[in-house]
């Protein structure tokens, strides 16, 4: 199992556009990836979840990743997170 933290710095916080991309990323890998904020977790395969966690600005998100390309996604979302979020 892998993860990851991330503090957002996008001034909107999780939005609808970004966790849409998010979500099609997320959807290219067979691991099962999880996102957790303030005690809740979500998968990251539902972008209505993602939203759900009403992210601002400043709040810290955990990703995990189980399976088979977990270093994979690990990295490509992790990338995709430090570019748009």
């Amino acid at each position: 199992m892998k993860s990851f933290k991330y503090v957002i710095t996008d001034n909107e916080g999780i939005h609808a556009r970004p966790a849409g991309q998010l979500v099609k990323l997320v959807k290219t890998f067979s691991s099962e990836i999880n996102l957790t904020s303030g005690g809740k977790t979500v998968k990251a395969s539902k972008t209505l979840g993602i939203m759900s966690l009403g992210a601002k600005k400043g709040t810290e998100v955990e990703f995990t990743f189980e399976g088979e390309d977990e270093a994979a996604a690990c990295e490509a979302i992790s990338k995709f997170m430090q570019e748009n979020l």
